[in-house]
């Protein structure tokens, strides 16, 4: 308990340390006018308060990554912990304030218009169609997720006096989450998801502060030690299968420590930001709190159950939403743990909608197709969907690892679409630099040891990582200039 108190305790110095270095050397222009202001549609680019667009951040980025993830993560044992903390500090929250910040600065642009910019039309063409297949994968893993959770709220409670099918259910959920990310992915921004998200918002709350303060006053009837918590057993491997720890943990825990998603999520709120002095809280701000939400689920994998091995039966009986619920309704009550659960649901699906959403704008910004009007929004919108309910029908094991290679492939080119920014305009690019070259090792060697990708040996696929990482990195300093004259839109004056 005292390791975790010291986790969110970091996560939160991390926030008013690391996070204002960050900020002073992106080098801030509270003059400059915002794309909420200057692009004004009343679509897609709305001004928004400072308050809602955090939540909104918050709600948007954390889908079920930051719970089923790190209960996965768990499984290796205390060192997911460890990467949570580290890796939401010093690179996910780095690359989810880059990605919004330059999205600001550059008129609201998705994430494969900036990769484009800052390092050439080829990079862009890439991330057009791994953002858009990451988007989709994306979709479609917070329609599935969230619909077995409902699934097993409905079952428990009224399948039985119903006379209810479980296989029914599910499609019954499945498509009423499809319904609703239709009509969300349409409207304007400000008519669904500006009104609503506040009420989500308030379950995400209680599921947060109510599985916090289970741990803080936890029952020591419900609760186990997992391994020896001392510092020097956090790199002990306790996955029960023998699953390497590199890169797979890394893989594995994407959304609590840092996500390519999230560089598809940011453009929507740099769109409705009214100043740039919010950045910092919006978008660094918002990924330390998934951060904690993620420690908590961590803590609940680590604790919950008697041993790692006890875990992966629980998850292998009905995917981690099993132990998302068996562990909310035993330690927050029946109803209690029915209102935690719910705060679960909302987060895949707040995701879920702004997913399709940033794909549909995608999309519009790559055939140069204008959104104001509904029948142009329905004809991207409808194939999209289309695609999405096809993929549904697939292995929910099979989906999560191809998102999780796509989400971190994109973490890594939006980390380096930053430290290139910075390198270019003569800023300190090595708060983007190292992150980038980490997350390369991470995506190659993963790529070429996973079974999705290439199968090769393990021995193998890490030095195959080590050569294309050092590939990128020296194309990264001999292919790029410098530009003589610095960054204009950092200076004190109104671009």
């Amino acid at each position: 308990m005292v390791w975790f108190l010291f986790s969110v305790a970091f996560l939160l110095a991390g926030y008013f340390i690391y996070g204002s270095i960050v900020e002073k050397v992106f080098k801030i222009n509270p003059k400059r006018e915002t794309p909420a202001h200057l692009q004004n549609d009343g679509v897609d680019y709305v001004p928004m308060s400072k308050g809602k667009i955090w939540l909104i951040q918050l709600l948007n980025i954390a889908g079920t990554g930051p719970i089923f993830g790190p209960i996965l993560g768990a499984l290796y044992g205390p060192v997911a912990m460890l990467w949570i903390v580290i890796g939401c500090v010093f690179a996910g929250a780095v690359h989810d304030y880059f990605s919004g910040m330059l999205s600001v600065r550059n008129g609201g642009a998705s994430v494969p218009n900036l990769t484009g910019k800052y390092l050439g039309a080829p990079v862009k063409h890439f991330m057009n169609a791994l953002a858009l297949v990451l988007l989709v994968l994306v979709g479609v893993v917070f329609v599935i997720s969230p619909a077995g959770l409902l699934t097993n709220l409905t079952m428990d409670n009224l399948g039985e006096s119903m006379s209810l099918d479980r296989g029914n259910t599910l499609v019954a959920w499945t498509t009423i989450i499809f319904v609703y990310y239709i009509i969300a992915t349409l409207v304007p921004i400000d008519k669904i998801i500006g009104r609503i998200y506040p009420l989500f918002g308030a379950l995400l709350l209680f599921m947060s502060f109510g599985m916090f303060f289970a741990l803080l006053f936890e029952d020591k009837a419900l609760f186990h030690t997992v391994g020896d918590m001392s510092f020097s057993k956090f790199f002990e491997n306790l996955h029960p299968t023998g699953l390497p720890i590199w890169p797979l943990i890394f893989v594995t825990i994407a959304c609590g420590a840092v996500s390519g998603f999230h560089a598809t999520q940011s453009p929507l709120m740099a769109r409705c930001m009214e100043n740039e002095k919010e950045g910092r809280f919006v978008f660094y701000g918002a990924m330390i709190g998934e951060g904690i939400i993620a420690l908590i689920w961590c803590m609940v994998g680590l604790t919950f159950y008697n041993n790692p091995a006890e875990m992966n039966e629980a998850i292998n009986m009905g995917t981690p939403s099993k132990v998302v619920y068996d562990s909310a309704t035993q330690m927050l009550g029946y109803f209690g743990g029915i209102l935690a659960v719910l705060g679960v649901v909302v987060l895949p699906i707040t995701s879920g909608d702004t997913s399709f959403r940033a794909a549909r704008l995608i999309i519009a910004e790559f055939f140069n197709i204008e959104q104001r009007s509904l029948v142009k929004r329905l004809l991207i919108a409808v194939p999209l969907f289309i695609a999405g309910f096809i993929i549904t029908k697939l292995d929910f094991q099979v989906l999560w690892r191809y998102f999780g290679w796509a989400n971190q492939t994109t973490a890594m080119v939006m980390l380096w679409t930053a430290a290139a920014y910075l390198y270019r305009y003569h800023k300190f690019h090595w708060i983007c630099t190292i992150p980038a070259i980490f997350m390369t090792m991470v995506s190659a060697t993963f790529l070429a040891y996973a079974k999705i990708g290439f199968g090769l040996a393990y021995d193998t696929a890490v030095w195959v990582g080590v050569g294309l990482t050092a590939v990128a990195t020296v194309c990264f300093f001999t292919m790029l200039k410098p530009i003589a004259d610095g960054d204009p839109d950092s200076e004190t004056t109104p671009a």
